[in-house]
């Protein structure tokens, strides 16, 4: 008796379900099939589109857009003027990766491009907003003190538009730009030598500040960097180095605020905050 009832709700449940199936497959025939509207429009409504909605910083709709016009049209100055466009709307929505791809992609496609320099600058701006950070222009942080791939990144990507294309309309912006990158450069072995002295490792502190001082000579870090060497030099017993660097280092920056504690000043870094903001 017991089995002759799981049978019955066996066959039972089996009912269900398969109704539960039909009825849901029966729905979905029900169902309007969704169309997309942008399917049959022209290119230059695609274009004109797409561009609205980078216009509105509605940067993943513009890219939809861009693509779908480079899907329907893949031939002609639309598509690749949509090439472009997807690269810097992944600029603009803070998607350095899938940018960074976009720029690759263009650059391998069309080397000759008339406006080929345009990509290379953007490839520059996409890692050194990476490095002085993407999300904010509040600009309280040295962005030095953040790992510098970044920056080493920016700097050969702005030095690649300068040496292809020096009568670039973006090479004057790439040049200051890759000033700013070797200061970070410099400012971050600074800050590696700061470490080290901090930790009582005076040598290591050293050979830190020496090499910001003798790699970055027309870096604003190379004061600090003179000022650790006096520190550690003194720290190390070696008196008469020591003296020797302060007079280098008084003769060079006589008015430093590592010789009068009450001083302040803007940091070098900041500079960068006002021009910056135009550029964007």
């Amino acid at each position: 008796m017991q089995k002759k009832l799981s049978r019955v709700v066996a066959r039972t449940v089996a009912t269900t379900v398969a109704a539960t199936l039909l009825l849901g497959l029966s729905a979905c025939s029900l169902l309007p099939e969704k169309t997309d509207e942008t399917k049959n429009w022209p290119v230059t409504k695609l274009y004109a589109e797409a561009r609205e909605e980078m216009a509105g910083g509605h940067y993943e709709a513009a890219i939809k857009l861009f693509e779908r016009l480079e899907t329907n049209y893949p031939f002609g100055n639309y598509a690749v003027q949509a090439q472009m466009e997807i690269a810097y709307a992944y600029y603009k929505s803070q998607d350095q990766a899938q940018a960074l791809a976009a720029v690759e992609r263009f650059i391998k496609l069309h080397p000759n491009h008339a406006n080929v320099d345009y990509m290379y600058y953007l490839r520059g701006l996409i890692n050194f907003n990476d490095q002085i950070g993407f999300l904010s222009f509040v600009y309280e942080q040295d962005p030095t003190e953040r790992d510098p791939k970044a920056t080493r990144e920016a700097f050969a990507a702005f030095k690649a538009l300068v040496d292809k294309f020096p009568q670039s309309i973006y090479a004057a912006d790439a040049i200051a730009r890759m000033k700013y990158l070797v200061n970070a450069m410099a400012q971050y072995e600074v800050h590696v030598a700061n470490y080290y002295h901090d930790r009582g490792a005076y040598l290591a502190s050293l050979n830190r500040a020496m090499a910001a001082v003798s790699d970055y000579q027309d870096a604003p870090a190379r004061e600090e960097a003179l000022f650790l060497m006096m520190r550690n030099y003194d720290k190390l017993g070696m008196p008469e180095l020591r003296d020797d660097t302060k007079r280098i280092f008084v003769r060079n920056y006589p008015s430093s605020k590592f010789l009068d504690p009450n001083a302040s000043g803007k940091s070098w870094w900041k500079f960068w905050a006002k021009s910056d903001r135009a550029a964007q």
